[in-house]
């Protein structure tokens, strides 16, 4: 089965490839260095030959309110090329929390419009909702620096490996539409803050972490489970501290 990726050579749609090329299928990586553009449009038409599924794995270059009008474009660019090609299943990737964060951001505002594009739209589908990466979390960290303190709210996260975020979002391409939202995350909650220090130290970052109630997450107040998958989410069981491990194995 011909499935195209879209954001295909990137962190998580390199590995949404691999995942589904082990199984057999023609998994083919869409990104602007491949020759097709979501904005644009250019391309689309020819990749979306012959495919059954599409996969929108694809992440706006900016965090701000400029990512509403990327979301609105690519979404419609894409749904609009795959009713042309009769392709049968559309999934996408989204983030756990995004409805509540919404209306404090406008980079999860342009989430939830490409949810509602693609629930609205004319292709069966399935939106997989993931918690934050393991991989992102000095970045995180950065965005919550004054000088050389980190500060934080104490609330609960329950983030996961981008190879397991593959998985599920390769799962779910291979399922039914479901026509709806799925949700995964990782093994454990657990308080930003804790984690965050978990992963300076083991770099041997000096920088101190405070945990501090009235801090904001990205901008936005967050509640205690904001960040937290429902108890129907699929769980998957890289912890952090084994992917530390293996990362620092990898360098």
């Amino acid at each position: 089965m011909k499935i195209v990726v879209i954001g295909g050579t990137g962190l998580v749609g390199s590995k949404v490839v691999q995942a589904l090329s082990e199984r057999g299928h023609e998994a083919v990586a869409a990104a602007p260095s491949t020759g097709v553009d979501t904005i644009t449009g250019a391309g689309l038409a020819e990749v979306m030959s012959g495919a059954a599924v599409v996969v929108d794995v694809s992440n706006s270059p900016v965090l701000d309110d400029s990512a509403i009008e990327f979301f609105r474009t690519a979404t419609t660019n894409l749904l609009t090329a795959e009713q042309h090609a009769g392709v049968r299943h559309h999934v996408a990737l989204s983030v756990v929390g995004t409805a509540e964060l919404a209306p404090h951001s406008g980079y999860f505002e342009g989430k939830l419009l490409q949810e509602k594009l693609i629930s609205e739209g004319p292709i069966p589908f399935s939106i997989v909702h993931a918690t934050q990466f393991f991989e992102f979390v000095n970045t995180l960290a950065d965005s919550a620096t004054e000088r050389d303190t980190v500060v934080l709210p104490p609330k609960y996260f329950q983030p996961m490996a981008a190879a397991d975020v593959a998985e599920g979002v390769a799962i779910a391409a291979l399922n039914d539409p479901v026509n709806g939202i799925t949700e995964i995350g990782g093994p454990d909650m657990v308080l930003l803050p804790d984690l965050i220090r978990t992963a300076l130290i083991a770099h041997g970052d000096t920088r101190t972490v405070i945990a501090d109630p009235s801090a904001l997450y990205w901008g936005v107040d967050i509640g205690e489970r904001t960040l937290v998958p429902g108890s129907g989410a699929t769980l998957f069981d890289t912890r952090f501290e084994d992917w530390l491990l293996q990362a620092a194995a990898k360098s």
